[in-house]
């Protein structure tokens, strides 16, 4: 079945030029090895922000390791291909966020927005939110010579493919968007450990995800500064904190490494 998104989606045309980064923002190039430390220092970023404890952040990342994350309301056994993944050796874990069932690991470079609605008055409805991040990367892109627009509700694509898939998780302050771009990920991994979804964008049609999705002509170098030019994040970066270490060490052993969190639907 198909989502009939037309009324979500922003209507793009050609990307436009980027214009300044409204707010300071804490800049993170932050990789963890195993991959529920990834999902909860995303996780983190938001609490710690909407508390007080936080402010504006890009962080980017990127994990060594494959595995599947299905979104904060799937049904695992509708989403992901249980067998396959034990078989193979590979975690499904959940992340906090909506959206739809996505492999994670090498070639798929992260980006994760904890931006205020005080800063950013853009984000205010769903919609919104969504035309301004995913046109800001569009915008990168075409300055490095790709063109890609939004898509569906939360994605983009170039040449019709799709290179990005978005997910939120909106509180009251602050909300976190985090995606994805593809720059070397093959998606016969995909066809192996996800099951094709029953939902899917009108632009994609009937197409498998070998068919569906490609990867950018770009290494991660590039990718990492695509993030930071359409997020106003070109220099600099901060670190990690140890008080942030201990808080993820916990959200780990509480949530995301807690078979009931994964198995919860």
């Amino acid at each position: 079945m198909t989502v009939d998104e037309t009324d979500r989606t922003c209507a793009t045309g050609k990307p436009r030029a980027l214009t300044p980064w409204p707010a300071p923002m804490r800049v993170l190039d932050v990789s963890f090895s195993k991959p529920a430390e990834n999902l909860a220092y995303d996780e983190l970023l938001l609490d710690d922000a909407e508390d007080g404890r936080g402010t504006d952040t890009l962080r980017i990342w990127e994990c060594e390791t494959k595995f599947v994350v299905l979104g904060v309301s799937q049904v695992l056994r509708e989403h992901a291909r249980v067998e396959a993944c034990a078989s193979d050796g590979v975690r499904i874990l959940r992340r906090c966020s909506a959206g739809g069932c996505v492999l994670q690991g090498p070639g798929c470079l992260n980006y994760s927005l904890v931006i205020s609605h005080a800063h950013f008055p853009e984000i205010g409805t769903i919609r919104d939110s969504y035309c301004f991040v995913l046109n800001r990367l569009a915008a990168a892109l075409k300055e490095v010579g790709v063109t890609a627009s939004h898509k569906g509700i939360s994605d983009l694509a170039a040449r019709g493919r799709k290179i990005s898939g978005n997910a939120q998780r909106r509180r009251k302050r602050f909300m976190l968007h985090h995606g994805t771009l593809l720059y070397g990920m093959d998606p016969a991994l995909m066809e192996r450990y996800l099951i094709e979804p029953a939902d899917r964008p009108q632009y994609r049609g009937d197409r498998t995800h070998r068919a569906f999705v490609r990867s950018l002509p770009l290494d991660a170098a590039a990718v990492r500064a695509v993030f930071r030019r359409a997020f106003g994040a070109e220099v600099g970066a901060d670190s990690i904190r140890e008080d942030e270490r201990d808080a993820i060490r916990t959200l780990v052993k509480e949530k995301y490494a807690n078979p009931e969190w994964t198995a919860r639907r």
